[in-house]
């Protein structure tokens, strides 16, 4: 699996889990230091609630990202990946993304969509990267300073 390769890779102790409520404590000190409007603790656990697929990476005994997957029929929706700050720039994105694709695949999607910000280039680059292409525009999608930014919604083909 790409996981363990990128762990031997790096010789790190990096390991997926599924997420649980008892993390949300950790997750809600991570959620507000890298997003301006960030998903409260009541996003996450009506997610885990209506079971989408929730995983959290840990370095050692502390969690360092996650993200969520909704599920729907044979389509896969990433609904949230994070990076705790003092964790970014280290290639965890891609491990993290790259697992979720593993994931969808394991549940038999088709393929995978996404919605990011378009002021957000380095998560753009990221999905471009792994083959991830525009596929529309929803205009005020999210909230912003000046009143609503636009998503720009992306899909792979799995």
């Amino acid at each position: 699996m790409m996981v363990r390769q990128a762990q031997q890779e790096w010789n790190l102790d990096y390991q997926f889990r599924p997420m649980q409520m008892s993390d949300l404590d950790a997750i809600m000190q991570i959620e507000p230091h890298i997003y301006p409007y960030p998903w409260t603790r009541g996003n996450f656990s009506d997610s885990l609630n209506s079971g989408y697929s929730a995983w959290v990476l840990i370095l050692n005994t502390q969690i360092i990202g996650y993200a969520l997957l909704m599920m729907v029929v044979d389509e896969a929706h990433l609904l949230n990946l994070s990076v705790a700050k003092p964790h970014q720039k280290q290639g965890l994105g891609r491990l993290i993304l790259e697992y979720m694709i593993q994931i969808a695949k394991n549940h038999k999607a088709a393929n995978m969509f996404l919605e990011v910000r378009p002021s957000n280039i380095s998560a753009i680059a990221l999905y471009e990267n792994i083959g991830f292409n525009e596929m529309a525009v929803r205009r005020g999608y999210y909230p912003a300073a000046n009143g609503r930014e636009d998503a720009v919604l992306m899909g792979l083909a799995l």
